[in-house]
């Protein structure tokens, strides 16, 4: 009886979570261009030759006299670019190899009735040996329990509104906010609690990079979890989208580069506090059962989830999606670095390279103790691998990485369904 409900206590968990769409799958296309490394696994040794062989697909049959451009290289800096090639079998193979641990990427794009297609494969050389680039600053612990202990001066002033219209027969839901790290910042978010009397554990949903509106976590709340949603920008996150939208391409435009050159007032320091300041939240809650807490999200949140686990010792488990913001000085040496892709097309002015040493998730992974699922793909544009790779592979706390190699800055269900499971039995201590 007993696996029986943890198995249909797992089942509601994965499929509440599916519900509130957290991560977007990719879409399909009428013309397919599968680009396929002949190791199964997508993953080499150095020096190892990797073969990739191309198909375009139509309706499941290879496209004749199509014509196609194509990269091939290191991830994000190919050294190889062709443009207007005709295949007259609708096929073509490509090879690549690296002489030290890194990805080689072979992207491929088919011009179909003026359209153009792209498919694209990563091949991982010796991935598990790649190493940071970044510099861990010397004064980096000290910095920031200062910043921390200087942020807790100010009363958390919490604010808790109940919302009736989104509220079920087993949850509540609340728009909250917080005092941060200056007087009259404030954190928002979305609360949601289980009506049932009780102590439960709890988890913080960080976000993905840019500016939106939260709905509240009923589904998962009426499972028995306390689930804290937080938007980082320091205003209402139940306000209309427009506002965002604004915003978005506005006044927080490229938020991510706001006052870079100097570690006291880059825009990620009242977001890395307001992560903390937002366990502080959820330690307040009498419901919390002051044990059992995880952090989780993916691309920013991914980053956020790192960057919380390593600021903040209560947390007991992080589960982080294809995190951003890791190696951001990758490009300075030859190599791609995280989102927001610091370097790729500018040289560091002075005082950023210096600023990013304190910001970067490499150097909160290297301070997480707690265990840790990560997930990601060989194929992310975005968040390249060897970034993430840079950060996973110092983690020295106990850890698991599953890897989906086709995708890229998506998840597939089964992905998305290996890391709710994983974080549904660790809170419940199964």
């Amino acid at each position: 009886m007993r696996n029986i409900t943890t198995r249909s206590f797992l089942l509601s968990f994965i499929l509440t979570v599916f519900s509130l769409n957290l991560f977007s799958q990719a879409g399909t296309q009428l013309i397919k261009v599968i680009v396929s490394p002949d190791h199964k696994d997508w993953t080499y040794k150095v020096n190892e030759t990797a073969k990739f062989s191309v198909q375009v697909l139509k309706y499941g049959n290879l496209v004749e006299d199509v014509t196609i451009d194509y990269e091939t290289g290191p991830e994000m800096m190919p050294d190889v670019k062709k443009e207007g090639i005709v295949l007259q079998n609708g096929k073509i193979e490509f090879s690549g190899s690296m002489k030290v641990p890194g990805f080689y990427r072979v992207r491929v794009w088919a011009i179909v009735d003026g359209r153009r297609y792209e498919g694209l494969a990563t091949a991982g050389f010796e991935p598990e040996k790649i190493q940071p680039t970044i510099k861990d600053p010397a004064d980096f612990d000290s910095f920031w329990s200062n910043a921390i202990a200087e942020a807790r001066k100010l009363n958390l002033d919490p604010q808790i509104t109940l919302l009736p219209e989104r509220c079920t027969s087993e949850a509540n839901v609340y728009h909250i906010s917080f005092q941060n790290d200056a007087f009259g910042s404030r954190i928002y978010g979305m609360l949601a609690i289980p009506k049932k009397s009780g102590k439960y554990p709890a988890i913080l949903r960080v976000p993905g990079a840019g500016i939106r509106p939260y709905a509240g976590d009923s589904r998962t709340a009426a499972l028995g979890f306390i689930t804290l949603e937080i938007g980082i920008h320091g205003i209402p996150v139940n306000l209309d989208a427009g506002v965002y939208y604004n915003l978005n391409f506005g006044a927080l435009s490229s938020y991510f580069n706001i006052r870079m050159n100097d570690r006291n007032t880059f825009y990620y320091k009242r977001v890395y506090l307001g992560c903390v300041r937002a366990v502080d939240f959820i330690y307040s809650l009498p419901e919390f059962n002051g044990t059992d807490i995880a952090v989780t999200g993916g691309s920013q949140g991914g980053a956020l989830t790192i960057v919380t686990a390593g600021l903040d010792n209560r947390i007991k488990y992080a589960a982080a999606m294809y995190p951003a913001l890791c190696d951001n000085t990758g490009y300075l040496n030859k190599r791609a670095g995280g989102w927001p892709h610091y370097f790729r097309d500018a040289e560091p002015k002075p005082g950023e390279v210096e600023t990013l040493g304190y910001y970067d998730v490499v150097n909160f992974a290297r301070r997480v103790t707690v265990p840790g699922y990560y997930t990601w793909g060989y194929n992310d544009l975005t968040c390249p691998p060897t970034s993430m790779y840079s950060a996973y592979n110092i983690i020295t706390a106990p850890k698991e990485l599953t890897i989906f190699q086709e995708t890229g800055h998506w998840s597939f269900m089964e992905e998305t369904e290996a890391l709710n499971i994983w974080l549904a039995k660790k809170l419940k201590g199964q």
